[in-house]
């Protein structure tokens, strides 16, 4: 009989998210299931790695049961500490989420969430994140289903090394949704601004707050997709070389 496929799971809202929780139940009916992530909120951290200080990883429990590993460190910590220490083998596969909130255009950059994923593909894992589009009440229930769909081509397809998918999937009911777009990434843009408060004592602080604007409006993005009720996903990768320019820096003669 074959064996199960291992997949390892994280996120960046913290191991007690209801994301990842909703992932968890629909991935173990496919595969075994090794759960790592930081044992607290991680949002907007990106790819922060920690080496100043030893981490720690302390068994969870979710209604009794052992759900995974709470890492006090970032997302990218907790897949490089369980592949390195915390499992015996290496994964089949690494998936990532589900965020509660999107993760398309620019965010890409800030998420915790595909660092994550992006850690597992630097790792030579076939890896994918998966984000629900909204932050108010979320229902993890469709997109959790969805990407064990995904998650059972992945891993019979595979993935390019070097590559990874990006999901966003939009908040609303599975009877709505239109299909699936294969997508690039959005060229969209914060605008953002600090909001200057003053706490109890009277003294300043600043919180960052914004909107994302696109001025694309191209129905080839993963933004566009999802606000026209479509599951986006978007293949990306982690080499940022420019190519193009690659070739006019060599014609410069900058060996001064």
């Amino acid at each position: 009989m074959r064996k199960r496929p291992l997949i390892l799971i994280s996120n960046d809202d913290g191991i007690d998210a209801p994301g990842i929780y909703a992932l968890v139940n629909e991935i173990k009916k496919i595969g075994e299931v090794f759960v790592a992530a930081p044992d607290k909120q991680q949002s907007a951290v990106g790819h922060a790695i920690t080496m100043n200080y030893p981490l720690r990883a302390q068994k969870f429990y979710k209604n009794g049961k052992f759900f995974g590993y709470a890492i006090d460190g970032t997302p990218a910590d907790a897949v490089k500490l369980a592949v390195g220490s915390l499992l015996k083998q290496k994964p089949d596969l690494l998936i990532s989420g589900i965020n509660h909130g999107a993760n398309t255009a620019v965010s890409i950059i800030y998420s915790g969430t595909v660092s994550a994923a992006t850690e597992g593909t630097f790792l030579g894992i076939p890896s994918i994140a998966v984000s629900l589009t909204t932050y108010g009440k979320p229902d993890f229930r469709y997109a959790a289903k969805f990407t064990k769909k995904l998650a059972q081509t992945v891993l019979k397809k595979g993935i390019p090394a070097g590559t990874l998918l990006n999901v966003n999937v939009p908040p609303i009911p599975e009877k709505e949704i239109k299909g699936v777009k294969i997508t690039r990434q959005s060229k969209a843009k914060w605008n953002d601004w600090f909001e200057t408060r003053k706490d109890p004592n009277n003294k300043e602080y600043y919180w960052l707050t914004g909107r994302l604007v696109d001025e694309e409006k191209s129905d080839d993005t993963d933004l566009w997709a999802v606000e026209h009720n479509y599951v986006s996903i978007t293949p990306i990768q982690y080499d940022l070389t420019d190519y193009k320019l690659l070739g006019v820096l060599k014609k410069w003669k900058l060996d001064y």
